[in-house]
């Protein structure tokens, strides 16, 4: 005769201890929500000829899914060959995203400019890496392909 045996929500806590797994309940993981990279536009449209509209097509996306603003100032959003965008004085509300430009414009709550006269991302790959400005690593996205223009990280 075989016996079924059920495990009680402490002893599932303990098994998974001995496991080493942590049991965390999924509705606090969603909750909490992060800061990270959310798309990279690697290519603009049309032919790399360096205008300010063509460099300002280029640009990554940060979102803030958590339920409180975020302050990133100190920052920073590199590519691999450590071209580096600093955040000054800004601060990314709950639910809201970022749009970080290669070229020129006027800051805004919704989009942020390098000021550069020279593409960031390169066309074919690169990774972008998000960091506090402690210096921790927040997020990283890469992209390996010539077949579209962006990737949603």
């Amino acid at each position: 005769m075989f016996r079924i045996r059920t495990l009680s929500a402490a002893g599932a806590a303990a098994v998974a201890v001995v496991a080493g797994v942590a049991l965390l309940p999924a509705q606090a993981q969603a909750a909490s929500g992060s800061v990270h990279l959310y798309k990279i536009y690697y290519d603009s449209p049309g032919t790399d000829r360096g205008s300010n509209t063509s460099l300002n097509a280029e640009y990554a996306q940060i979102r803030n899914t958590t339920s409180k603003a975020v302050s990133l100032k100190g920052w920073t959003l590199t590519d691999a060959s450590r071209h580096t965008y600093t955040f000054g004085t800004y601060t990314l509300g709950k639910g809201a995203t970022v749009t970080v430009h290669t070229g020129k414009g006027t800051n805004t709550a919704a989009n942020r400019y390098q000021n550069r006269a020279a593409y960031v991302w390169n066309n074919d790959k690169d990774t972008a890496t998000l960091k506090k400005s402690t210096g921790a690593k927040v997020d990283t996205c890469s992209y390996n392909s010539t077949r579209v223009d962006y990737v949603m990280c």
